[in-house]
């Protein structure tokens, strides 16, 4: 295999015997302008763990509520109070409703994250996942992030372990990936001051994983972050990933900046498509203990998403129905995707479209 930057060929030499790459490796990745090659290092590394196969799930986003007590900086999503513009809250027979249709068209996965409310008590969030565990037995619960949990664990006087098992209990299946931001802290006291710490997010991810719950991880980027912060970032996911084997799926997340805070405050463009694609690749690359890399469209936009399934993604998400986090942040990509125009997308790309469940056991080659 050819390249135009020889450091792709020690990388690739790496990646074909399995060893794992440095920090600093990381660094130069970010550096190269050989992205074809920097493409086929990662898609190599992709390829020894799923071949041609390409992951998509049906699911529906649920948002309870925005309103929220953390106020950060690069969120659009957040109000403050009930009678603030846009703010919302949703009512456990409003949330059952809007599932009905989604399972009865096949449907295996609801997906809730919200903010932080200000008056809810921890009993009503369980209430949340209780109710649509009892309605709904079939489908596949993954709620809550790091942040949240941390947030009932406050409100309650309960530990993590109690947190955890209630929320078991009562049907949760798995966690979600959001609220990592960038673990950075000089980052976070700039943009989410009042946010649990990095720290303490991976604090609340092993303890998840000790309970025996599977969850995902994140990263946003392309706001004020360094790119030696982002490689940070992705060192303390994989000593964690070392350590408890938990997390499913790392999920890059591209900042959107319409309607927030920090649009106002700094002129900052955000990522471009090349560096959406670098921080797909790298990911790949230097996750070695990741199974799944995951492009997320609704972020991405789906052309971009396809593209990146050559840079070592091999996810999709899902159908992903009315999620309100990135379009309130100005989001421009569609809100909604069939099942069919997934597979196109995956097809096209020469991949192999595979449903999943939550768990990424696969439901059906299509």
């Amino acid at each position: 295999m050819k390249f135009a930057d020889d450091f792709l060929i020690e990388i690739d030499n790496k990646v074909g015997k399995g060893e794992r790459i440095s920090k600093s490796e990381a660094l130069r990745l970010f550096e190269t302008n050989d992205l074809t090659g920097l493409g086929r290092v990662a898609g190599r590394a992709n390829s020894m763990k799923n071949g041609d196969r390409v992951f998509f799930n049906i699911n529906r986003h649920v948002n309870p509520s925005n309103l929220c007590t953390n106020h950060c900086q690069f969120c659009a999503f957040y109000r403050k109070s009930a009678d603030e513009p846009g703010a919302y809250e949703q009512t456990v027979p409003g949330i059952l409703e809007k599932l009905k249709g989604d399972v009865a068209a096949g449907a295996t996965e609801v997906h809730i994250v919200g903010g932080l409310h200000p008056t809810w008590r921890f009993e009503e969030y369980v209430e949340i996942v209780r109710e649509i565990h009892r309605h709904y037995p079939a489908l596949h619960i993954k709620a809550f992030t790091c942040v949240e949990i941390d947030h009932f664990a406050g409100i309650s006087g309960k530990s993590l372990t109690e947190v955890f098992e209630i929320l078991k209990d009562a049907g949760l299946g798995s966690m979600p990936g959001g609220g990592a931001e960038v673990f950075s802290p000089r980052v976070r006291k700039k943009l989410c001051a009042k946010k649990i710490s990095g720290e303490r997010w991976l604090e609340v991810a092993r303890a998840a994983h000790h309970s025996g719950l599977k969850s995902n991880a994140t990263l946003l980027y392309g706001h004020i972050e360094t790119v030696e912060e982002r490689i940070d970032h992705l060192s303390k996911l994989r000593q964690l990933q070392d350590e408890t084997g938990g997390f499913q799926a790392f999920i890059p997340l591209s900042w959107h900046k319409e309607g927030t805070e920090l649009e106002r405050v700094l002129n900052i463009p955000g990522a471009t498509g090349l560096e959406d694609l670098k921080m797909i690749a790298v990911s790949r690359i230097f996750l070695d203990n990741f199974d799944h890399i995951k492009a997320y469209w609704v972020m991405l936009g789906k052309k971009l998403a396809q593209t990146a399934l050559w840079f070592g993604a091999d996810d999709l998400d899902g159908t992903v129905a009315d999620e309100r986090v990135t379009f309130m942040a100005g989001g421009k990509t569609d809100r909604f995707a069939t099942i069919d125009e997934i597979i196109h997308l995956i097809r096209s790309a020469g991949k192999v479209p595979v449903e999943r469940n939550t768990l990424y056991e696969p439901l059906k080659i299509c």
